[in-house]
């Protein structure tokens, strides 16, 4: 059973058009990973999923219900999350702070309904012991801790994931690598966009490739890496 499905999602600023007609199911329960050149239209193709932008074309499903014309704030409220490429938490608040803010209004719940799920929320993603720091004083994968944390403060089970692991060492990125795995095997589908490869097809068990803003392929994350299309297109191969 599919959680999410789009089909022939386009989306265009004046003559630009950075979503052309794609289409693409992900079974619940999956991690895909999504890959493509800069300008490829992969955050673009997750505010259409979240509702942050308004596709122009198409339509988009999620968990059997179209939300194509759905706000972002009712799509988080019935299970959609998301992580940010630069994580912008509320500096002067602590760490529990932030997760209290975005439970109550991703759950619509009031704070002492959601203090034990935040809690374990700050366990899962390694951040208790950092609860009452405020976070601006973070470390950078701190505050991508952080940033998941507040993803997974909405409880969501479609997470999607941008660039999360971006900037960080080799040692931090296997630590995030492990939490996110972590989470998956809990039952979370993942979208992930991600520039760090093997962070991403280390967890993922599909990828979908996208080039000025079309799906130019979608499977095995093995033969698509292999595939000749992406080879030059991707990675700026001349095969």
């Amino acid at each position: 059973m599919s959680i999410l499905a789009l089909k022939n999602v386009s989306k265009s600023f004046g003559a630009l058009k950075v979503t052309d007609s794609a289409s693409f199911d992900v079974p619940q329960g999956q991690a895909l990973g999504i890959i493509g050149p800069n300008g490829a239209g992969k955050s673009t193709l997750f505010n259409l999923i979240t509702g942050n932008l308004k596709a122009d074309e198409g339509t988009i499903h999620f968990d059997g219900r179209d939300v194509t014309n759905v706000s972002a704030m009712e799509r988080c409220l019935t299970g959609i999350g998301r992580s940010f490429q630069i994580p912008q938490p509320f500096e002067k608040m602590t760490v529990y702070e932030n997760l209290l803010v975005a439970a109550t209004h991703g759950r619509n719940q009031s704070e002492g309904e959601v203090q034990h799920a935040c809690a374990t929320v700050l366990e899962q993603t390694e951040m208790l012991r950092r609860a009452n720091t405020p976070a601006g004083q973070l470390s950078l994968l701190e505050r991508k801790r952080l940033e998941l944390a507040r993803a997974m403060a909405t409880e969501p089970r479609l997470l999607l994931l941008d660039e999360i692991a971006g900037g960080l060492t080799e040692g931090e990125c296997q630590a995030l690598i492990q939490t996110i795995k972590d989470i998956h095997a809990q039952g979370v589908t993942i979208i992930w966009i991600e520039h760090v490869l093997h962070a991403l097809t280390s967890v993922v068990e599909r990828l979908l490739v996208l080039d000025f803003g079309k799906v130019i392929g979608i499977g095995d994350a093995d033969e698509i890496m292999a595939s000749r299309e992406v080879k030059e297109i991707y990675l700026g191969i001349d095969v």
